[in-house]
């Protein structure tokens, strides 16, 4: 919603339309809904697609798609469909869609790419608890890296942004409230050209990979 008062037009990439039209239109503002599957093989292509044809490019990219935290699990104890399924939404899903709007948010001149990362995939934050989730993250946090690398030369920013703990349906009750917990995305998808590229942040502080 902040990026819709910046004068952003705001795409929510959802599963369920029906579903995210409603979320839009609740949001109001410049805020539409598009069909996004980020574990479909063709998911993210298809949404590339619509997007080019309706703006052609694309000026700012969050990926928040997230999935199975499951406290209770354990490396030793693996249940192998769950596992797959995180490693589908966090790893290979987050590289589809990235693909497919590299060359969008390359047109744009001043693309920015944000990779929301909460510090569990931090080597250092890593412990038994929910090792599908931890694991799937840190290599997020690698592909974050490569991305920032390779686009470096479009001018496109990718930064990974650990929101902290927000209290959503999936954090459950106790986190921070959405507003702060969003503000370090806005600022990373609001660099300015000379922003820093390929780093890990929260509330705009650097932290250790």
């Amino acid at each position: 919603m902040t990026l819709a008062a910046l004068g952003f037009t705001v795409l929510i990439g959802v599963r369920d339309l029906a579903k995210g039209e409603a979320a839009a239109k609740k949001l109001g503002g410049n805020v539409e809904a598009i069909a996004l599957g980020v574990a479909a093989p063709d998911g993210p292509a298809l949404a590339a697609a619509e997007v080019e044809r309706r703006f052609g490019r694309l000026d700012v990219l969050v990926n928040n798609a997230a999935i199975h935290y499951e406290l209770s699990a354990r490396a030793l104890r693996p249940h192998r469909t769950v596992d797959r399924k995180a490693f589908e939404t966090y790893v290979v899903g987050a590289w589809r869609v990235a693909f497919a709007f590299a060359p969008l948010l390359s047109a744009s001149g001043h693309g920015r790419l944000v990779i929301v990362s909460p510090e569990a995939g931090l080597s250092a934050s890593t412990d038994a608890d929910a090792p599908a989730y931890s694991t799937g993250r840190a290599t997020l946090n690698a592909l974050t890296r490569i991305l920032a690398a390779e686009l470096r030369g479009a001018g496109v920013l990718v930064n990974a942004i650990s929101p902290d703990w927000v209290e959503t349906d999936m954090g459950g009750p106790g986190g921070r409230p959405v507003a702060p917990g969003a503000a370090g995305i806005v600022w990373a998808a609001t660099l300015p050209d000379d922003g820093p590229t390929g780093g890990f942040f929260r509330d705009g502080e650097r932290l250790p990979w």
